[in-house]
């Protein structure tokens, strides 16, 4: 596990804001094309992130897309657990060191803990469950639901603090899909770049082939193909308080399996929805969405069932603490203060040490 800490700022001034926003559009983009942008220059603009990072306000990591599982290179699965009263800290605490659970919430409702795990597939995940979970001390209960497609995730979510202009130009130096560059089988050097990035999405070629042992010629062509056959998503993250949506609601829904292409589209254009997954479950959509306030969530409730009315919702949870989301470890206000270097699946990325 990686530590860092520093001063929390309660607020971002209207630099900061367009800073985060443009890092959101082009995670990887140069400090000079970024200033160029923003109409600052280079030393100040890395003086700022850099300010904002050891502070845990933001930072940038990377995870598998969508496509990786839809290809057949791992799958996704959302898994609730019930905790023995009293142990719940201890049973979390040993979660959040695990490499495959991207990201775990204390949450309101009938669980404790709401988990997004990876793994290598079906088989690999019930093993996990069966002898990983049943070893610790404190879980009482265990949920699975394995994710169909998914059809947003938080990397396209914005702050939206740029103009038009700015965001068209920050987009042409964002990572670009390629189509005539297919999702191809991960080795072991793609594994443990894909877990090295979780960590520092900014990562140089050169830190990337310090760690993998490997030149940095190669780390570039590497990292350049993942991308371009969007098999792995940099994103960056601000601390929630920070984000003016603070609150995360989860939900759990129904909707007729012929109306489900039509429901997606519309639920994902949501600005609050941070994810939409199909699920193969006893539901058959999950949502995440950031809200602006408890009020707001219910608001948000009746926003959705506007815009989407055949949507049934049938569960509904708040996250009371966000420990862990793409990997980074958060504090009970929802500042970074250390990360878990991600592995699609145990054994992945042992060689990369973040």
């Amino acid at each position: 596990m990686v530590q860092d800490s520093g001063p929390s700022p309660r607020s971002l001034d209207h630099v900061d804001q367009a800073l985060v926003h443009a890092l959101q559009i082009a995670p990887r983009a140069s400090w000079t094309r970024i200033g160029a942008v923003l109409g600052l220059d280079a030393v100040t603009v890395a003086r700022r992130w850099h300010r904002l990072t050891e502070a845990g306000a933001a930072w940038i990591g990377a995870h598998p897309a969508p496509v990786l599982a839809a290809s057949g290179e791992g799958c996704l699965a959302f898994v609730e657990i019930d905790c023995a009263p009293g142990l719940l800290h201890d049973v979390a605490r040993a979660l959040t060191a695990a490499p495959h659970v991207a990201a775990l919430s204390h949450v309101t409702g009938d669980h404790d803990l709401q988990l997004n795990v990876m793994a290598r597939d079906p088989a690999a995940l019930s093993r996990w469950v069966r002898q990983d979970l049943a070893a610790l001390d404190g879980i009482l209960a265990v949920r699975t639901h394995l994710a169909g497609p998914v059809h947003t995730e938080g990397s396209r979510w914005r702050l939206r603090a740029l103009d038009r202009r700015q965001v068209a130009q920050l987009a042409a130096a964002g990572p670009r899909r390629r189509p005539d560059t297919p999702a191809f089988p991960l080795d072991d050097l793609d594994l443990r770049l894909v877990t090295a990035l979780s960590v520092d999405g900014r990562a140089t070629y050169r830190a990337l082939a310090d760690q993998c042992g490997v030149g940095p010629d190669t780390v570039r062509r590497r990292v350049g193909r993942l991308f371009a056959a969007d098999m792995l998503h940099a994103r960056c993250e601000v601390a929630r308080p920070l984000s003016e949506w603070p609150v995360t609601v989860s939900l759990w829904g129904h909707v007729p399996a012929a109306r489900l292409r039509e429901v997606t589209r519309r639920v994902t254009g949501m600005r609050e929805v941070r994810l939409c997954a199909s699920v193969i479950s006893r539901h058959n959509l999950h949502l995440v969405a950031w809200v602006r306030s408890l009020d707001d969530a219910q608001g948000f409730e009746v926003r959705l069932a506007e815009r989407a009315p055949d949507l049934t919702v049938a569960e509904r949870a708040v996250a009371l603490w966000p420990m862990k989301h793409g990997g980074h470890l958060l504090d009970e206000e929802g500042y970074r203060v250390g990360a878990t270097p991600l592995a699609l699946w145990p054994g992945s990325g042992d060689r990369a040490r973040p």
